[in-house]
């Protein structure tokens, strides 16, 4: 519920200006692996928290989807380079690709 409210906020209040890009490139390789690390992370550290395994998960995913999108909302200001929703559809792929890593990995 809370992202589909994050992507209700971005739609309807607007972004400064959005990127011209492609949907392939080094940056959405980068955009990719950031993410699954830090969902990865996000994650393993919750756990060590002695958060549930189910809420540490949600926790590292919401937590690697809450920094993509803070950096295309960086990305949209004047100077930069425009907010980009194929970064962070590679953020979120990223994200769920961590998030499936980690639960596999801790079976």
């Amino acid at each position: 519920m809370r992202v589909l409210l994050l992507f209700a906020v971005l739609l309807l209040g607007g972004c400064s200006h959005m990127a011209n890009d492609q949907w392939s490139g080094q940056d959405k390789a980068q955009h990719f692996l950031a993410s699954a690390m830090l969902s990865a992370a996000g994650n393993e550290y919750a756990q060590h928290q002695g958060i549930s395994r189910d809420r540490s998960a949600a926790i590292g995913l919401l937590f690697s989807v809450s920094l993509g999108a803070g950096k295309e909302l960086w990305d949209s200001r004047p100077a930069g380079s425009g907010w980009s929703w194929k970064d962070f559809a590679w953020d979120v792929a990223g994200a769920t690709t961590g998030f499936t890593v980690w639960q596999l990995a801790h079976q």
